[in-house]
């Protein structure tokens, strides 16, 4: 999340801290920082939200209220006004003014839900509006965000959701159909196959598992709930009376729509982590009142339907036990400050806490929470470190473990490569109940399977690993018979019949052998393990290397050289003209031709093979040949003969 330091300063009478600091109060008590960009007279803070505070902390407020309470600096301003010592959430009319039912006869625009994966929905209908571009002030708050400014009615929705978190929509009213002198909304399913221009002018094909607004009156969808508007009602230069939407959808449903249209925006991200139904009051009021400030017109009525308002949420903690999880001594007192700092109403009697959260803070509901909060707003700096009490006998070695790492380290011996495969199956006798994509439901009976998918996707590569032959093993657990064991499966190939596969055809034939891992472990003269942790293997790899994604292509070389000449020389001259592409060289093949009886001397045939790669494209022939042309030109140099 972006976070404006010039945005954050309107929250506060006092100026905040240098960003620096700021970056260090924020990562200390709530959220590491990704970096800190200066942007002209602005620093922007890239605020890594964790996924519990998703709900709201993804805003400009959000984050002010925590280096509000971090830092004890008060709000001069908070548009939730969660920081009243009073119990109860304020109801809604005094944030909406008057306020007319959803079902209401009287209601110009009235409101449907029809799925229970909308949990609110309000309308606001303004008329007189006039749509152009947005003050300054409001385009530079947008753009130090990255976002692009589009008109003042847009500008404006787009404003209140990175201040409150709140995603909301505006609707062109002259765009939709009227029945009765009546505007209807409703929050639907989608139909299958059905489908909706959005505003990014692409066609989206829907199904019934995503929510869509319409126009009921026309039936036709005029927005992907959560995540898109459509043209047919977006905003344009000739709107002047507009339909605000400021609603509640279900986070799971949102996240699987916008996973399944490849649509993933600022709204969805918000409404993904699941935010307070209670919000959509408070920032439509924000929005209409922004609105008549930069484009004029009136709010003529606001339709609310919440079918299900959320309860507040309570927990209740002692600052007993708050000490005894932290392993500090706090007093009361203290603890009082941290929660009037959080903007937390409490009632506190003989040291019991009982404490409302306020309506934003879905995250609150057990002691537990409750401490975490205590605990980063006091520093977990000031938690004392302890020294563990000494361990009174030897730690046993698991033998599963000591006998995996002496296979493996006897494998690694004999040639064979390591490789990690897939725990599901297409059958088997465990099915995964929750299984995410359905596909492979089962947990794999046995290893060998995936270790031959394995060695077939592995063998064209031979020429890239500088491998005769590939040689795999893989220790895993399977499921069978009703038991979960620990297996070693290996497998080699042997050239003997003829396989097709990425692209190329080879010779192809395994020999696989899979055994238990104590089977195995005996096998190779592992009879007991021993008590104390020596002797254990170490890895002696000296140094790793990243790999390339990009595919490499094969060229070979063959060239006769006299008898004095060392294969390494040859190789050096060849690395040196094939260049930063030529990622490796490999002598292949050698053979001698003796003298002849003539007198023609011996001579010796060497041929090697050049891997051409990049790592940031994919090559093309041209390239590969161009190399492979300097390569011929310095070998004819020396006088060599290019076979």
């Amino acid at each position: 999340m972006l976070i404006s330091r010039n945005w954050l300063q309107t929250f506060f009478n006092a100026e905040l801290p240098l960003a620096e600091e700021l970056e260090k109060a924020l990562t200390f008590h709530a959220f590491e920082i990704d970096g800190v960009e200066a942007k002209e007279d602005d620093y922007i803070l890239d605020v890594k939200i964790t996924p519990n505070r998703g709900h709201d902390c993804l805003c400009h407020r959000g984050i002010a209220k925590e280096l509000s309470a971090i830092l004890k600096l008060p709000m001069k301003r908070d548009p939730l006004n969660t920081s009243s010592s009073d119990l109860l959430i304020r109801t809604l009319e005094p944030e909406l003014g008057a306020l007319k039912e959803g079902s209401s006869q009287e209601a110009l625009v009235q409101v449907r839900i029809d799925t229970p994966l909308c949990n609110r929905y309000i309308a606001g209908y303004m008329k007189g509006v006039k749509v152009g571009p947005s003050p300054e002030w409001l385009k530079n708050r947008l753009e130090a965000l990255g976002q692009r400014p589009i008109n003042n009615i847009v500008d404006a929705t787009n404003y209140v959701m990175f201040e409150l978190g709140q995603p909301l929509h505006a609707f062109d009213a002259g765009k939709l159909a009227q029945k009765d002198g009546r505007y209807h909304i409703s929050v639907r399913p989608a139909q299958d196959g059905e489908k909706l221009l959005a505003l990014d002018e692409k066609e989206y094909q829907l199904d019934s598992s995503m929510l869509v607004i319409a126009d009921a009156n026309k039936s036709e969808a005029i927005g992907v709930a959560g995540v898109k508007g459509g043209m047919p009602a977006g905003i344009n230069e000739a709107t002047t009376d507009i339909i605000l939407e400021s609603a509640n959808f279900d986070g799971i449903s949102v996240r699987k729509t916008a996973q399944k249209l490849k649509l993933r925006t600022d709204a969805s991200a918000r409404f993904e982590q699941v935010i307070s139904p209670n919000l959509a009051a408070y920032a439509m009021r924000e929005v209409s009142d922004l609105i008549v400030k930069i484009a004029g017109g009136e709010v003529v009525e606001f339709v609310d339907v919440y079918p299900d308002p959320k309860p507040e949420a309570k927990a209740s903690v002692t600052v007993e036990k708050i000490n005894q999880v932290l392993g500090i001594t706090l007093t009361g007192a203290e603890v009082a400050d941290v929660f009037q700092r959080l903007g937390f109403a409490y009632k506190e009697e003989s040291g019991l806490f009982e404490v409302v959260a306020p309506f934003e803070r879905l995250d609150i509901a057990i002691a537990e929470d409750l401490i975490e909060e205590v605990g980063r707003i006091i520093g977990y700096d000031r938690v004392p470190g302890k020294v563990l009490p000494p361990f009174t006998k030897a730690p046993e070695i698991n033998k599963n473990f000591y006998w995996a790492e002496k296979i493996r380290e006897y494998l690694t011996s004999q040639g064979f490569s390591e490789v990690y495969t897939s725990v599901f199956a297409d059958k088997g006798e465990r099915v995964i109940l929750n299984k995410v994509d359905g596909v492979r439901p089962y947990m794999r009976t046995e290893l060998k399977e995936g270790l031959i998918a394995a060695l077939l996707r592995n063998i064209p590569n031979k020429d890239l690993l500088s491998l005769n032959k590939v040689k795999i093993f893989e220790i895993g657990t399977i499921w069978n018979d009703g038991r979960e064991e620990i297996h070693v499966c290996t497998i080699e190939e042997n050239s003997i019949k003829k396989i097709s596969g990425s692209g190329r055809s080879f010779e192809f034939n395994s020999s696989a052998t899979e055994k238990s891992l104590e089977a195995f472990a005996k096998e190779i003269g592992l009879t007991h393990v021993p008590t104390q942790y020596d002797n254990l293997p170490i890895s002696n790899t000296e140094r790793y290397q990243v790999f390339s994604k990009f595919p490499y292509m094969v060229r070979d070389v063959a060239v006769w050289v006299p008898n004095s000449i060392e294969s390494v020389e040859v190789l050096q001259l060849i690395e040196q003209a094939a260049g930063e592409l030529c990622g490796k060289v490999t002598l292949f093949d050698r053979f001698e031709k003796p003298a002849s009886p003539d007198g023609g001397e011996s001579k010796v045939s060497l041929a090697y093979r050049l891997i051409f790669q990049s790592f940031d494209r994919t090559l093309t022939d041209n390239e590969a040949n161009a190399a492979m042309e300097k390569v011929y030109a310095v070998l004819k140099a020396k006088g060599f003969e290019i076979r």
